[in-house]
């Protein structure tokens, strides 16, 4: 299964994380902001579904997407964290960040059911 160890791809630079999160995804690296994080199976699953979102859409449009998205709903919600937890990609992940058999089971552009407003 792809993703299943990305302990390679995990680093820690607080640097590139930006302030208010704990960790970014960006094809094929995972940035933390401690090393701590490391050890949450619940964060690192959140990642890795944030990884696979970013293979099926190839990577750049992704970030289109993400970004679009997010505007429309800080358009929609007038803040920055309601607009950032009601991104279709990021619904998802929080969904189903518990979830650790998630990605062996996920529908292909399974973020596309939380797309509603």
């Amino acid at each position: 299964m792809i993703f299943e160890d990305i302990s390679q791809m995990i680093l820690v630079f607080k640097y590139l994380v930006p302030r208010g999160y704990t960790g970014i995804t960006v094809f094929p690296f995972v940035f933390l902001k401690n090393k701590t994080l490391k050890l949450s199976k619940t964060f690192i699953n959140h990642e890795k579904i944030h990884l696979r979102q970013q293979l099926e859409l190839l990577i750049l449009p992704f970030y289109l997407w993400y970004g679009l998205e997010f505007l429309i709903r800080f358009l929609h919600y007038k803040k920055w964290h309601s607009a950032y937890k009601n991104i279709s990609f990021e619904r998802e992940a929080y969904a189903k960040e518990n979830d650790l058999d998630f990605l062996k089971h996920r529908k292909f552009w399974n973020f596309l059911t939380y797309m509603r407003r």
